[in-house]
C-alpha cells in the first residue's frame, strides 16, 4: 500500500522545467501534484504553459491552501515526497517545522512518518541560512537533492542538464528511468 504513490509539490522557485519532465516521465506510479499559487506564475514565465497542462500530467491535484487534503494526513501513505524545485523559503519553513501549507504540511508529515522526502532547490550561491536549513533538515533523514547536472554525461543541451537531475530525482525515489546514460556504460 502507498509504494507505488507519490506526492509531487511544485514551489515558485526558478526550475519548473524540473517538475514538469519529472512529471512526463514518472510513469507507472499515482501522481498527487500539489502547486503553490507562485509556481504557477513561474511555470508560466519559464515554460510558457498554464498550470493545467501540468495538472493534467498528475492523477490528483490539490490546492496548497487546502490543509484538510487527504493527502495531509499521516494515514495517506506514500513512498516518496518531492518539492521539484523547492524555493528557499519553502524549505526553510519545512527545517522551521512550520506548516502553512498543503505543501510544508504534507513534508511535515514525510518527515512525522519517516517517509522519503527529497527537496530540490535550484538556489545559488547559497547563504549561510540556506546551507543551516538543509543541514538540519538532512540530519533529519530529509535528501537534500540540488538542480546540479552532472557533467560526466557530457550534456550538450539544457534539456540534457534537466535529464540529468531528473533522473537522479528519480533514481532516489526508486522509480527506474532511462533518461541518462549511466557512469561506464
Amino acid at each position: 500500500m502507498g509504494g507505488d504513490r507519490v506526492v509531487i509539490g511544485v514551489t515558485g522557485g526558478s526550475g519548473s522545467v524540473l517538475a514538469v519532465r519529472l512529471l512526463e516521465r514518472l510513469n507507472g506510479v499515482e501522481k498527487h501534484l500539489v502547486m503553490s499559487e507562485n509556481a504557477k506564475i513561474v511555470l508560466k514565465e519559464e515554460v510558457g504553459i498554464e498550470a493545467a497542462e501540468l495538472e493534467a500530467q498528475a492523477d490528483q491535484n490539490y490546492l496548497d491552501s487546502d490543509l484538510s487534503a487527504r493527502i495531509s494526513s499521516g494515514s495517506f501513505i506514500f513512498s516518496a515526497m518531492v518539492v521539484i524545485p523547492c524555493s528557499m523559503s519553502t524549505l526553510a519553513k519545512i527545517s522551521a517545522g512550520i506548516s502553512d501549507t498543503l505543501i510544508t504540511r504534507c513534508a511535515a508529515v514525510a518527515l512525522k512518518e519517516r517517509r522519503k522526502l527529497i527537496l530540490v532547490p535550484r538556489e545559488m550561491p547559497l547563504s549561510t541560512i540556506a546551507l543551516e536549513n538543509m543541514h538540519r533538515l538532512s540530519l533529519n533523514g530529509v535528501i537534500i537533492a540540488p538542480a546540479m547536472p552532472g557533467y560526466y554525461t557530457r550534456p550538450k543541451t539544457a534539456d540534457d542538464m534537466v535529464n540529468f537531475v531528473v533522473s537522479r530525482v528519480m533514481d532516489l525515489m526508486g522509480v527506474e528511468n532511462n533518461l541518462i546514460k549511466r557512469w561506464k556504460q
